[in-house]
């Protein structure tokens, strides 16, 4: 499922993995990533087409809104589009990040690796995201930004001096050090990273558990 180029231009529904709907005009499509544009809150959606669960046309007669702008927020030079050239295109812009849960991530992306990129949000700070996670993202309106803070108090913040090529590889940098999983959303994913091997982690709760854990599905890690 990666050719919809017979939408372009038509209003369409998006399912998304975990049971998330997305309504809005298709406005480009590549082998890995769908852009729609929601009239109801002037944004673009990039979707990585792997978590697309399904999408149809579909006819919205009681809505009123204006079309697409002429311009996406994140071009490319080139005629087709991926899921890697627009986090290229994107690094150094405001944009919201969904990953899991119910909340988004809102920040900007300072570099981008194999299979994870690093994000700095004003809220979590520097945070590693695996790419296979993402379910879209949201650039910021021009000169907007998050919180309505200022760009002055929330300066470009430098890659660190040295990033592991993959997302496993990155993590056993971390090895022995507090980390937080995915925003902290359970008390098993706040504590002390011990191991990283073979695609698994152990890490030790406050209360001096050991859980073991599959990389494949961390989704972010951030030291406190």
């Amino acid at each position: 499922m990666n050719d919809f180029n017979e939408l372009l231009g038509k209003t369409i529904e998006v399912e998304i993995s975990g049971g998330c709907f997305h309504i809005g005009v298709l406005v480009d499509s590549g082998l890995d990533i769908i852009v729609i544009y929601d009239g109801r809150t002037q944004s673009f959606l990039y979707i990585p087409v792997v978590h697309v669960q399904r999408l149809k046309e579909i006819v919205i007669e009681e809505y009123d809104f204006e079309g697409p702008p002429s311009e996406k927020p994140i071009e490319i030079d080139t005629q087709s589009i991926s899921f890697r050239k627009i986090l290229n295109n994107a690094k150094g812009r405001f944009v919201q990040v969904y990953v899991t849960g119910n909340k988004s991530i809102h920040g900007y992306l300072t570099s981008i690796l194999n299979d994870y990129f690093v994000f700095h949000s004003p809220a979590y700070k520097t945070m590693f995201i695996s790419m296979q996670h993402v379910k879209w993202l949201i650039p910021y309106p021009e000169n907007a930004t998050p919180y309505n803070l200022s760009k002055e108090s929330i300066p470009l913040v430098p890659a660190a001096a040295s990033l592991a090529r993959t997302f496993e590889e990155q993590l056993k940098k971390l090895e022995n050090q507090m980390v937080i999983l995915d925003g902290g959303d359970h008390p098993e994913k706040i504590g002390l990273l011990q191991k990283v091997r073979n695609n698994k982690m152990t890490i030790v709760t406050a209360e001096r558990e050991t859980v073991y854990r599959n990389l494949e599905h961390i989704k972010t890690i951030q030291l406190p």
